[in-house]
């Protein structure tokens, strides 16, 4: 059975909700990883957490959907290591990681106008670098 995945203080997600696999990792290693299942990959159904607010799962799913699969399972592995408990913690603390970067929604953009300094400064900048760019040009005789 799988271990408990705590986001933080506020949110955990029970274990038996998460299916853990091992796979053989590909990559060095030589003879220890042609034979040892090191590599991890771990299922969690989104459907199915009622643990984390709605809009959370949502934003999730926005902003990780190459890590979605068709059947709404979130899916995160993990096979850096040659240790087994290492790649295991790996993707428990990354699905833990996209958890808590979707906890709060993200800030409203307010739009500002520019002020009047900062107008002056761009065009100042840009009648510098069109006079440095004229002087580029040709000569002439006179």
């Amino acid at each position: 059975m799988a271990r408990d995945l705590i986001i933080n203080e506020r949110y955990t997600i029970p274990g038996w909700r998460i299916v853990v696999e091992t796979t053989r990792s590909g990559g060095p290693g030589g003879q220890h990883a042609n034979t040892t299942d090191t590599a991890v990959r771990m299922r969690l159904h989104l459907g199915s957490i009622v643990e984390v607010h709605a809009a959370v799962l949502a934003r999730l799913r926005r902003a990780y959907p190459g890590y979605i699969t068709k059947d709404d399972e979130l899916l995160v592995s993990s096979g850096n290591s040659r240790s087994q408990s290492a790649n295991l913690t790996a993707a428990y603390e990354r699905m833990a990681e996209m958890f808590r970067e979707n906890l709060l929604p993200p800030k409203r953009r307010r739009k500002t106008k520019p002020t009047r300094g900062s107008k002056r400064r761009r065009l100042k900048a840009k009648k510098i670098n069109g006079e440095k760019k004229a002087m580029r040009g040709k000569i002439k005789d006179f």
